[in-house]
């Protein structure tokens, strides 16, 4: 974990060591869920598809409630604090990891400097994380023409990856809160007063921005990323309308400077910062709440080969949360009953389900049989159908997003089975292969025309 400053006086958390053991826990992950998968095959044909039909009512079921849960009341959960108020504003520090990210940094600085706050009350925090390219030089020159922006410079073998990078910011801020971004976003001027009433009057320690792709009509790939990313805000706001669990999805997270710093900041062993801070959040009681509007922006992924890197990155990520803290997810940490739940029921559906269905496959070669987990992977995708069209059908802001018909939901649809590629491979390589970590980014192409937010 993080190493906390020592001259902070607010309350932290000493860091624990909880990654030991993950090859071991992934090959007990992966032995087990292909056992589940494969042993309905012994029971036959017939009643080896009973357990199947059993899991999709109960998993299916909670699923379409999460679904339907009315997002009316999440307009209510924000404060009552008003920019008229005598209490001063929040102040906000945006923090960026960049690495080699000489085609979009500009950008990201003039996005941030022009949201309309005031000066005293938002800063940039940029740190260059040992770039070979443009990206310190430009940095350091655009500090002479933007009054908010703060550069620091790491060399690149400092380590830490982008949780080491955000890590080395801390001890200097200051604010309130703190917003992570990543270097190709984008977001409206009016970001920060529009967030104020949940700023500065509301119990939320944590508030993530629906993510957006632009120019996501370029092609079947962004088209799918689009529709995918307002899915997953879908999702997520059904599960906190319903008491469940909201998670944090890295670029566009707003975090509470104080429940940070008390859950020991960044953990610096692991691939996905987000998906660890959001665990630690919950254990810590640290709510985080799904905003739909406005978007924060960013650039889609254009080539197969990139997404599927990137995909294994959040995979493995995903996993790792649940190896490093099963224990206190489902025992110890004050959860409520409704969040275990929740929590235990979308890691079967997000990552049981994949790997069991290729012991499913296995098993059906073995027992020359016919695969027994039709029922529940077919409630899986009549579900993410639902979504998919109900999120397409949304109004929103940013860029348009792609109509749902019937065409575009069954190749999104189709697009989204590459999580039951994804999820086996990372799981097998993570039982197999000792990790090397790394800070894998995604590259960045830069086009100034895509990035304008629309934020009437």
């Amino acid at each position: 974990m993080a190493r906390t400053d020592p001259s902070d006086d607010e309350a932290t958390l000493e860091p624990q060591d909880w990654s030991q053991g993950r090859r071991r826990k992934a090959l007990i992950f992966l032995v087990a869920c292909l056992g589940v998968g494969a042993a309905p095959h012994w029971l036959g044909p017939l009643r080896g598809v009973v357990p199947a039909i059993g899991c999709a009512l109960v998993l299916g079921g909670y699923s379409l409630r999460t679904l339907l849960a009315s997002r009316s009341s999440l307009a209510d959960l924000a404060g009552s604090e008003s920019l008229d108020g005598a209490a001063p504003l929040p102040s906000v520090d945006v923090l960026v990891a960049a690495r080699d990210e000489e085609a979009v940094i500009e950008r990201l600085v003039q996005s941030v400097s022009a949201i309309d706050y005031p000066d005293d009350r938002v800063t940039l925090w940029v740190v260059d994380d040992g770039s070979q390219d443009r990206t310190g030089r430009l940095l350091d020159e655009l500090t002479q023409r933007y009054p908010r922006l703060q550069v620091r410079h790491r060399t690149r073998d400092a380590g830490g990856g982008k949780s080491g990078a955000l890590n080395a910011l801390l001890p200097h801020l200051q604010g309130d809160w703190m917003m992570v971004l990543d270097a190709d976003a984008s977001v409206p001027p009016d970001l920060l007063k529009r967030l104020n009433p949940w700023l500065a009057g509301s119990d939320w320690d944590g508030l993530q921005l629906r993510k957006a792709v632009v120019h996501p009509e370029a092609s079947l790939l962004t088209r799918a990323q689009a529709l995918e990313m307002a899915f997953d805000a879908e999702i997520q706001q059904g599960r906190i309308a319903q008491a469940g669990v909201g998670e944090l999805r890295g670029n566009g997270q707003l975090l509470r400077r104080a429940a940070v710093r008390a859950c020991g900041g960044f953990n610096e062993d692991t691939v996905t910062d987000d998906l660890d801070l959001s665990i630690r959040f919950l254990l810590a009681g640290h709510p985080v709440l799904v905003l739909w509007d406005p978007p924060v922006l960013e650039e889609p992924v254009t080539r197969w080969s990139a997404l599927l890197r990137q995909r294994q990155r959040w995979a493995e990520g995903g996993l790792q949360r649940y190896f490093d803290y099963w224990p206190a997810l489902m025992f110890t940490a004050p959860l409520s009953r409704r969040q275990r739940l929740d929590v235990a029921l979308f890691f079967l559906i997000q990552y049981v389900l994949p790997v069991a269905s290729v012991g499913d496959l296995l098993g059906a070669v073995g027992w020359r049989q016919s695969p027994l987990l039709w029922p529940l992977s077919l409630s899986t995708l009549t579900l993410s159908a639902l979504a998919l069209i109900r999120a397409g059908r949304r109004s929103s802001e940013g860029p348009e997003l792609p109509q749902p018909s019937l065409p575009t939901v069954l190749l999104v649809n189709l697009y989204l089975l590459h999580w039951f590629l994804v999820i086996p491979w990372v799981s097998l390589r993570m039982a197999t292969r000792p990790k090397r970590l790394v800070w894998a980014k995604t590259v960045h192409a830069g086009d100034r025309k895509s990035t304008r937010l629309n934020s009437s």
